[in-house]
């Protein structure tokens, strides 16, 4: 197993751990809870990173990778949930736009086709990712008629999350309807 596979297996290890810390009422809790996930969600662009840089692309690495992503991104959206400092119907958009682009990346995919990540993807997780940790550090929940530093930043995820979204749904409908799909 090479190094990035291995920092992608420590982001979906991580995941359990951050979930303990957040869920726990301790002092200085949303800090652990925020310095975990970031140090989870920075192995994504090392991993990323390393495995173009090394020539070290693997189908394990292409397989986990986003599965790391989308349960770290997950568990800290249901977590904010959980902790009432983010409305339900905003996880939903987020985790909904995850699994509507998997499935349709997973239908091109069967037709021998990649669709790969757009600048509009990599914006939308850095997004998510700030706007989950200032979540995480602003005790007040996320709402819509509040402008803290977090809801600004969850409401920039939210613009990304669908534009993005709908930017991948432009380009895959292109390219099944070039395969006669």
């Amino acid at each position: 197993m090479n190094l990035p596979n291995r920092l992608t297996l420590a982001r979906i290890f991580l995941v359990p751990i951050f979930l303990t810390v957040v869920s726990l009422q301790v002092p200085y809790g949303d800090y652990v809870a925020a310095a975990v996930f970031i140090l989870a969600a920075s192995t994504d662009g090392l991993d990323g990173y390393l495995a173009r840089k090394r020539q070290l692309v693997t189908r394990l690495g292409k397989l986990m990778d986003p599965l790391a992503d989308k349960l770290l991104v997950s568990s800290a959206l249901i977590s904010l949930v959980e902790l009432h400092r983010l409305p339900g119907w905003v996880a939903m958009i987020i985790i909904g736009r995850e699994f509507a682009v998997t499935g349709l990346r997973s239908l091109i995919a069967a037709e021998g086709t990649v669709l790969g990540a757009s600048i509009l993807g990599k914006l939308k997780t850095i997004t998510q990712i700030v706007a989950i940790v200032a979540l995480l550090l602003q005790d007040s929940p996320f709402s819509v008629a509040r402008l803290t530093p977090g809801n600004l930043a969850m409401w920039i995820a939210i613009a990304f999350t669908i534009w993005s979204g709908l930017d991948y749904l432009n380009r895959g409908w292109a390219v099944l309807k070039k395969g006669g799909f």
